[in-house]
Formats: C-alpha cells, structure tokens, sequence
C-alpha cells in the first residue's frame, strides 16, 4: 500500500466544493476525444474574445491549476501552502508568443520573480523557460551551426543578456533559478547557455540550475560529463529533474527527419532512467543539488529511501521534491507534512494568455498512463471520507 494514500493529509486546503469540481473536470479530461474537441473550442473562443468563455476557463481549469491572474493574486495559494511546508515556484505561464517586446516583459516578469524570493522561504526557487526569452527557431538555428545574419546575432545576443541579467541577480539575491528544458533540436543550445551561467555564478553555491529530462537517451552521459566539467572549472550544479514532456512531438520528428528517436524506447526505461539520475545524485552530494518533479510516487519514495540509509534530515536543502500545483496533492502534501522540501509549480497570468499553458496541462493528463484516474481516485476516496461512507 502507497504511503501517499492519506487523502485528509492531501486535501487538507479544499473545500467539498472544490473537489465536486475537480472531480467534474478529472472526469472530462479522462476522455481523450473529448479533451481534443474541447481544447480546440477553447482555443478558437478564446482567441476570438468570447468573454462567458473567458470566465467559464477562469472558475474551471484555471482555478485548479493556476495561482492566478498575477504574483501579488497568486499570493494567497502561496501563504495557504506554506502552513504545510510547501514552497510555491511561480512559473510566469505564457507561451507561444514571439515577440522582442514580449521576452523583454518575460525577462522583467523574471527579475520581478527574482525580488519577490529574496529573503522569502515560501518561494524557495524562480524558473524561466528558455522560448520565453527568445525565438524557437533562433535557438535550433545556433544548435545546427548555421551562419546566422548580423540581425540574428544581434538577436541572439539579447538572448544571451536576458540570461546574465537574471543569473546576476538571482546571485546578488541569493536566489536559486530554474532553466526550464525544451525540445532536443534546441536543448543543446540551451544547456551551453545554462553552462556559462553556471561557470559563472555557481563558484559558491548552486544559484543556476538546469532541467534534465530523464525520457531523453543519453542523459546519464551528459551529466557525467556536466559534472567533469564542474569538477574542472571549480563550480557546484543544481538540477531540475523530470520525465519530460514532448515525446509525441520527438518521436514524430525523428521519424519524420530520418534520425534516431531521442526518446527512452519504454515507459520502464525512462523510470530505470529517472531512478538512475536519484543514484547519481546521491552519489555527488557534495558538488551537486536537486529538485525531483515527479508525479511518481515511486521515484519519491525511491529519494526518501536514499536519505533515510544516508542519514539526512528530511529538509537537506541539497534535496527538494516538487508536483504541478492542481495535480499530485497526495504526494506534495504528505512530503510537507513529513517536513521534507515540497514545492508546487504555481503558474500565473492573465486568463487568455494561460490558455496554452491550460491546454498543454490538459493534453498531458490526457497522455500520461493512469494519472488522470489515480487523481479521479483519490479525489472520490477523500469526497467518500467526508461523508462518512
């Protein structure tokens, strides 16, 4: 029996209400072609300004997985959280845009992000994604060594400033960021980015942090060769690891493009490889922290068993374990409870500019084996509880 089974300990910040309606939307999304139907008529109506829609979003899928509208909104989940030793991660939540003006308003979202967890341990970590400080196709343009034009470096080098920028304050700050990952056709950018910001301010401490995905092939070698060069260069790492989030996408790429699948050929082999980066952790405590984003309670008992045979107290802050806000509550809330390092990823922004980030959460629930049953479980395990049945 699951140690994460203790619904009372899991819902403890939700009302009946609240878990009727989840419930209601649990059920939707276990639904394939509904989920698909559904996010399209979402997209389109909110796209052309329905209003009702707008509101019907905001009291549905945006209140279970978003903090709200803004950081300061979104302050109220944060506070809620932290009575049970969760830590919030605000994640700035829009996607899909490509303008100048928009990384430029991403990058001060960040810095903003950056003030707001000085000092704070409520909101122990800040994270950016990649595609929110510069262009898609610039990123696999520098990956495949293309000659890019004056206007595309100089574009690139907007990119590269928006990094230091927030690297440097977040050092100034004593605040830890989070890189988010992307897809492998730019991944490799990314990271030798992420490893000048690394070489740069981690000399004391893991202030910049990459993010792993362990459903990629040849991950384990990377950090092997991430941690020499650490070892080299006289600076500590930090890493966000997580299963990952694109393989329909990758693998219909590959195929398409004649190269071999990046991805892990099973389910089995990604958890093998996921549990294999916890040993690789464990093994290199003194040069290497992490955050575990796993939904898997498996690979979270599998992290506290490894503690416990080391002896480590439960909050080492070289260890922290963190689930989607909206998802995995039975797995967050008994870590909080049991003082270990919990954290939810709190998205936040305006209604219509989460809407991808919504539908993306939504497709995900939809694609993962077992998950969107095993919160439809516990959710009617915990309604049952409260009357009593």
């Amino acid at each position: 029996m699951s140690i994460f089974n203790d619904t009372k300990i899991a819902f403890a910040d939700k009302s009946t209400k609240q878990l009727e309606k989840a419930k209601w939307m649990f059920k939707m999304i276990q639904h394939p072609h509904l989920t698909s139907l559904g996010i399209k008529a979402l997209n389109f109506t909110v796209h052309n300004n329905f209003p009702f829609v707008q509101d019907i979003v905001k009291h549905t899928l945006f209140e279970q997985f978003v903090g709200g509208e803004t950081r300061e909104k979104s302050m109220e989940v944060v506070k809620k959280m932290f009575k049970h030793h969760i830590g919030s991660i605000f994640d700035y939540a829009i996607e899909g845009k490509e303008e100048e003006e928009t990384f430029d308003h991403t990058c001060e979202e960040i810095k903003q992000n950056i003030k707001f967890a000085e000092g704070n341990p409520a909101i122990p970590f800040v994270v950016f994604k990649p595609t929110g400080f510069g262009r898609f196709n610039l990123y696999a343009e520098v990956q495949a060594g293309k000659e890019l034009t004056s206007s595309e470096k100089e574009e690139w080098n907007r990119i590269v400033k928006r990094y230091e920028d927030v690297c440097k304050m977040a050092h100034e700050r004593n605040v830890i960021i989070m890189i988010d990952a992307e897809e492998t056709w730019i991944q490799t950018a990314v990271d030798n980015l992420v490893n000048e910001m690394k070489a740069q301010f981690n000399k004391e401490k893991a202030i910049v942090w990459n993010t792993i995905q362990m459903y990629r092939t040849g991950r384990l070698e990377y950090l092997a060769e991430d941690l020499k060069r650490a070892n080299e260069k006289n600076y500590f790492l930090g890493y966000k690891f997580v299963r990952g989030a694109y393989m329909e996408k990758e693998r219909a790429r590959a195929e398409e493009m004649g190269y071999q699948d990046p991805i892990q050929p099973t389910k089995q082999a990604t958890d093998d490889n996921f549990n294999a980066a916890i040993d690789f952790v464990m093994n290199n405590l003194d040069k290497v922290s992490a955050f575990f984003g796993t939904h898997n309670e498996k690979s979270t008992e599998l992290v506290m068993d490894r503690m416990k045979a080391m002896n480590l107290p439960h909050d080492d802050d070289r260890i922290h374990f963190g689930q989607l806000y909206g998802m995995s509550d039975n797995i967050t809330y008994y870590l909080g409870d049991k003082n270990y390092n919990a954290c939810k990823y709190l998205p936040y922004g305006p209604v219509k500019d989460v809407v991808p980030y919504l539908t993306r959460r939504a497709q995900e629930n939809t694609s993962v084996a077992g998950q969107t049953g095993r919160e439809l479980g516990l959710i009617e395990k915990e309604l049952r509880r409260r009357k009593g049945v």
